[in-house]
């Protein structure tokens, strides 16, 4: 009888350390999951803030891109400097060009900022390049985007030169139906 009771009282110690050790991981557990929600709440917070920041950075760099060609535009000393276009132009040419640069690079910051889906910013270029002076722009300009590679500019100017071939080979005055508008992605 006593080898019982030493057995049983062995069981209920193995038991009791059994329970023990099962309540302590549980609790582990518990206190990990907390942790990595804690951790993962965190990370989505730092994600949002550096969002609003890269926001607030595209926004002042538009705004100093937007003064710098407003001096240039008002001066014409100062536009001399931004002659950068393959083919010689007039001063008032020039002033033009840089204009269809600030209507672009704006469009491409709402674009950036996702004020503008990828089919909003195709149909605002479709109208935008439907202006000679624009198109002119965009070809004289041509061999400054060839320098931009694996950007997201680089492949919005692709795009940009896919809608403009389409256009140029459109059988049709309804520009608004040309060109097929890219999926966001």
């Amino acid at each position: 009888m006593t080898t019982r009771k030493i057995r049983k009282r062995g069981l209920d110690v193995a038991a009791v350390a059994g329970l023990g050790m099962a309540a302590g991981i549980l609790a582990t557990a518990a206190v990990q999951r907390h942790t990595l929600e804690s951790l993962r709440t965190r990370l989505e917070r730092l994600e949002q803030q550096s969002h609003a920041q890269r926001h607030a950075n595209l926004a002042s760099q538009q705004r100093q891109h937007w003064e710098l060609l407003s001096k240039a535009m008002d001066d014409p000393e100062l536009t001399e400097v931004l002659d950068i276009f393959e083919i010689p132009v007039t001063a008032q040419k020039r002033r033009q060009y840089l204009f269809a640069n600030a209507l672009y690079t704006n469009l491409l910051c709402y674009y950036r900022i996702g004020n503008l889906s990828r089919d909003e910013f195709f149909k605002h270029a479709r109208g935008m390049f439907q202006n000679p002076i624009v198109r002119e722009y965009w070809y004289a300009t041509r061999h400054q985007r060839a320098s931009l590679t694996g950007t997201e500019e680089a492949e919005l100017g692709r795009l940009i030169d896919d809608l403009l071939l389409q256009l140029d080979e459109a059988d049709t005055d309804e520009w608004w139906v040309v060109g097929e508008p890219p999926l966001d992605p």
